[in-house]
């Protein structure tokens, strides 16, 4: 995010340092112990198993800065200050019909970090996420996304 932050919650939070915990001490000395078997095979300009390897190492070593990075940026969601069920707000669950469909969908509100479409969490930062940050129930709220412009109906928040 632009500001270093990344709102999340505290489980989140949790599922970050464990895979960073996983990442450094079991899968660090995994490819350390790979590059080793390729470095011993010989000639490591043709050894493509010591190239593979690298790249893999590199994604390895990306992943754990990220996951670094986010974690010394986590801004931890206050849950009780989520149980505002006037106005759509970060951590809300908010209930909408879009128009022209009869079956209403339940989305929470979430930062980036924890975005899941198809599990119903959506960023705050998403088009969709964007458009129902600050409404009401009963507000009408038009969205232009990839697909086209939608409508929604805010018909709960939670």
């Amino acid at each position: 995010m632009a500001n270093g932050t990344y709102p999340m919650t505290k489980g989140m939070l949790e599922e970050l340092r464990a895979e960073l915990e996983h990442k450094i001490e079991v899968e660090r000395p995994a490819m350390a112990a790979r590059l080793k078997t390729a470095i011993e095979m010989g000639d490591l300009s043709e050894n493509a198993e010591y190239l593979s390897a690298k790249e893999d190492q590199g994604f390895l070593e990306g992943r754990i800065q990220e996951l670094q990075r986010t974690i010394r940026g986590a801004e931890i969601i206050d849950e009780s200050k989520t149980n505002d069920t006037h106005t759509v707000r970060l951590g809300s669950r908010v209930t909408v019909v879009e128009d022209g469909e009869g079956e209403a969908e339940t989305f929470r509100i979430v930062g980036q970090v924890e975005a899941n479409p198809l599990e119903g969490r959506i960023s705050q930062d998403s088009p969709v996420g964007q458009a129902l940050v600050g409404c009401k129930v009963g507000d009408v709220v038009q969205v232009q996304a990839p697909a086209g412009k939608m409508t929604f109906k805010i018909v709960e928040i939670a």
